[in-house]
């Protein structure tokens, strides 16, 4: 896996995000194990109904078929990139597509990347 194509593909999602009340945008790149690059942006609304990059993306793929998934790399903030890292709601949606060791990349320019499973950032998924 090249992490340089995650991170161009998640740059150029963000271009797309429709952010008018926050101005922070997201973009992600989700790499399924078949070798395939879904991208997502964050989309905003004024009311309660907005959604981020990371369901985007993998709403994309489940809706192709994909449902195997290696990683998924997050990059956002207003201007310059900052430290991001999914939501408590795209932590949860993800556990239900993904195992505890699916890996979850946050790049904050200048080759800064952060790199957590998704059981680090949610040890007691809700499940059934």
């Amino acid at each position: 896996m090249d992490l340089h194509i995650l991170i161009e593909t998640a740059k150029k999602a963000r271009e797309n995000a429709y952010t008018p009340y926050s101005n922070y945008k997201v973009g992600c790149a989700l790499l399924t194990k078949s070798g395939k690059v879904f991208s997502g942006c964050n989309i905003e609304n004024d009311g309660l109904m907005s959604i981020c990059a990371e369901r985007v993306a993998f709403t994309k793929a489940i809706s192709e078929g994909e449902k195997d998934f290696e990683c998924i790399l997050v990059l956002g903030g207003k201007e310059e990139l900052q430290y991001t890292s999914p939501c408590g709601y795209c932590r949860q949606f993800m556990s239900e597509f993904c195992d505890k060791n699916f890996e979850i990349y946050m790049y904050y320019g200048n080759d800064k990347i952060d790199k957590k499973t998704l059981e680090e950032l949610l040890p007691n998924n809700f499940s059934l």
